[in-house]
């Protein structure tokens, strides 16, 4: 009787053991782990992100992905024709782990103009598959890797000229977790900075075809964030609340920058360096090299709207490579005060500033045929130009630059705002009650861009619902 209740009690530790010991066996090589059955991968535009695959076993992964040649809009009034994996700039984030073995759909839909292929930085082959997947409109090419490397890679096509059909935006990312999974984030994001080169300068309106000369010589008009200006902002800012953690799954497509990217008020506590396993702590800004990526971690400890920005800054407040993570909840006055005093510094006296007085302002090629278009084109010029300053909805910055919304000053004479905006002003001025004392520098804009940007303001956020033309722009300029 005591040998049988011996035995029992090995049985069901043996049991209990393997219900608790049910992981998967550690494989010195990555290409023998073996894979469990088949699925389809999930994949998801930017900013979005596939599911973690946590502790799931290694499995035979069916990736499709489509080819499109699609015209969409780079910034306000400016319209470029895309070659996309997905449909989106940068492609469709791919997410598998180590061991998988991934078959690859490369379709080109029929109605695309050119061949195109893939070239994946996370296969081990020829060209990165790009030899097995040269594919002409029409027609589909099947090929398959076993992911070796845990890691974030960037894919892209090579077919030649392989820096054309990079710029017009094929690329995007894959991952490849470590077995087990990335420790789990409250938040996840895919961004992915690229360079644009158009045949019309910044913000010159119509279909811009890409130009070739402005490629090779590195002389981008937008360096932007997934794909176009405004892509990461207002709307389309990321979202997180206190408290939570957050993981950015940033590339570089380039083709010919390197990125110095930079969350505005955040430290990075963790990222993984080029994408790698090695983790470096405590970081300001992460340089990522064109056809690189990084992983960046942080967790966010107070409310507000954080600047997602190349560093290289004139590329984010000039050329479009800024975003936006807004953050819900309750203020940590510990961590970050806000405002507490201000007084009035002036070490050099008063009437030291002087405004910009160069008169080199490009025309608008195509000025706005209607007020919706003035609209339009109004909000593209003052994110551009004014956003900094007096904010998205023109609250302004407390005791620092006058609001824009509902204000006394601006709405009591249009003509006074036009004078500002094209020559500048310092000194004291009240607005709503208020007194500032600050620096408007002169504008470098067209009087198309002014009459735009004014009436986009004018009516905007409880104003007069002013209409500025050109010519009533071209009236107060030549009383100077």
């Amino acid at each position: 009787m005591k040998t049988k209740r011996n035995f029992l009690s090995i049985f069901m530790a043996l049991l209990l053991f393997s219900c608790f010991e049910n992981k998967e066996k550690t494989f010195e090589n990555s290409e023998d782990i073996p894979v469990n059955r088949e699925m389809i991968a999930e994949l998801t535009s930017p900013p979005n992100v596939p599911t973690p695959v946590g502790r799931r076993k290694a499995k035979k992964l069916i990736v499709k992905m489509e080819i499109l040649e699609k015209e969409g809009e780079i910034t306000d009034g400016v319209r470029y024709v895309y070659w996309t994996f997905g449909g989106t700039v940068p492609g469709s984030f791919i997410r598998t782990r180590v061991g998988d073995e991934v078959e690859f759909h490369l379709q080109n839909h029929p109605d695309n103009k050119l061949p195109h292929n893939i070239d994946l930085h996370a296969v081990t082959g020829p060209g990165g598959g790009a030899e097995s997947s040269f594919v002409a409109p029409g027609h589909e090419k099947v090929f398959s890797f076993k992911t070796l490397n845990p890691g974030l890679y960037v894919y892209h096509c090579a077919t030649a000229p392989v820096g054309m059909h990079i710029a017009n935006g094929m690329y995007g990312l894959i991952l490849v977790e470590p077995e087990g999974g990335l420790p789990l984030v409250d938040k996840e994001y895919y961004i992915m900075q690229g360079d644009f080169y158009t045949k019309g300068a910044n913000g010159e309106r119509g279909l811009q075809p890409f130009d070739m000369q402005k490629a090779v010589d590195e002389n981008a008009d937008y360096v932007v964030f997934n794909g176009k200006v405004g892509a990461l902002t207002g709307d389309n800012a990321i979202t997180a609340k206190v408290g939570e953690t957050v993981r950015l799954f940033v590339g570089n497509g380039g083709p010919g920058l390197v990125s110095s990217f930079h969350v505005i008020g955040e430290i990075f506590d963790k990222v993984h360096i080029e994408g790698g396993e090695k983790i470096n702590e405590n970081v300001q800004t992460t340089l990522i090299p064109a056809g690189g990526a990084a992983i960046v971690e942080f967790r966010v400890d107070v409310p507000g709207t954080f600047i997602l920005v190349d560093h290289s800054i004139f590329r984010a407040f000039n050329k479009g490579a800024l975003g936006m993570l807004k953050v819900e909840g309750e203020e940590n006055k510990k961590i970050y005060s806000g405002e507490i005093r201000d007084d009035i510094y002036l070490p050099e006296g008063p009437g030291i500033q002087e405004m910009p007085t160069t008169d080199e302002i490009v025309e608008s090629e195509i000025p706005a045929k209607s007020f919706e278009e003035q609209m339009k084109f109004g909000k593209q010029a003052y994110m551009q130009t004014c956003f900094a300053c007096h904010q998205a909805e023109g609250q302004g910055v407390p005791n620092a630059f006058p609001p824009l919304a509902k204000s006394d000053y601006l709405n009591a004479d249009v003509n006074r705002a036009i004078d500002i905006v094209l020559h500048g002003k310092s000194g004291e001025i009240t607005v709503n009650g208020q007194k500032y004392n600050s620096v408007m520098t002169k504008q470098m804009l067209s009087p198309d861009e002014i009459a735009n940007v004014l009436t986009y303001v004018y009516n905007s956020w409880g104003n007069s619902k002013q209409v500025i033309t050109k010519d009533m722009v071209e009236k107060v300029k030549n009383k100077k």
